[in-house]
């Protein structure tokens, strides 16, 4: 009966987080600790993994964790990637698409919700686009960063400032969630909702285009907050 108590407190509302992350390790060890114990943060939650599907760097990192944990682990890549990114033995299943596009709806399909490790200009990208995609109203998804050594300060002040300057609405600003630890991460993400207007509704979009299945993401509550 405890046992069963232990792995319903375990489990996740996510079936499965997509991560972005760098390709390199980055120079600080601690960027390495992070995508580690994000992996078994995921491990220990039930949750499967959704990344870039390359073997070296941060990507490498966290698919071996999530890996050896005993979850799934689906990576997706585009063809033209895979000689640089993959090396060694690639761990999990591996998806070859045709180009970045596909790659980015590939892993927003079949994921529940997205994280951010530190990274450089591809990991910037595929973040930006999922908290622009969760503006439009194309998916409800929570959205985290793993603000590791204070990586994303700089980033989560632009925002600020962006906010301030009337670029972002301040209800849109709770789109990202972002915390230094993973536990605290995904606790947060798990009681994310959305507090922002959204330009259009998910039905109105052309799913099939953008890489979407007709219904995704997590409800909106139907009370506002004061």
């Amino acid at each position: 009966m405890e046992k069963e108590m232990e792995m319903t407190q375990s489990d996740s509302k996510f079936r499965r987080i997509c991560v972005f992350c760098g390709s390199s390790p980055g120079k600080k060890s601690s960027y390495k600790d992070a995508a580690i114990e994000l992996g078994k943060e995921l491990v220990s939650r039930n949750i499967d993994l959704v990344y870039g599907g390359g073997s070296i760097g941060l990507m490498g990192l966290i698919s071996q964790a999530v890996y050896d944990g005993g979850r799934h682990v689906l990576g997706v890549i585009p063809k033209t990637l895979m000689p640089r990114e993959i090396t060694g033995v690639t761990v999990g299943e591996v998806k070859a698409v045709a180009d970045m596009h596909q790659r980015k709806a590939e892993m927003a399909r079949h994921s529940d919700a997205f994280i951010a490790l530190p990274g450089g200009y591809g990991t910037l990208e595929e973040l930006l686009e999922v908290i622009t995609w969760a503006q439009l109203g194309i998916h409800d998804k929570p959205v985290g960063l793993l603000n590791v050594d204070g990586y994303y300060n700089s980033l989560l002040s632009f925002i600020d400032k962006a906010v301030e300057e009337g670029f972002v609405s301040p209800s849109a600003r709770h789109i990202i969630v972002s915390a230094p630890t993973a536990k605290e991460l995904v606790k947060k993400m798990e009681e994310y909702f959305p507090r922002h207007e959204i330009v259009a509704s998910k039905s109105s979009w052309e799913m099939e285009q953008l890489g979407y299945p007709p219904i995704c993401g997590i409800s909106r509550r139907t009370t506002t907050k004061p």
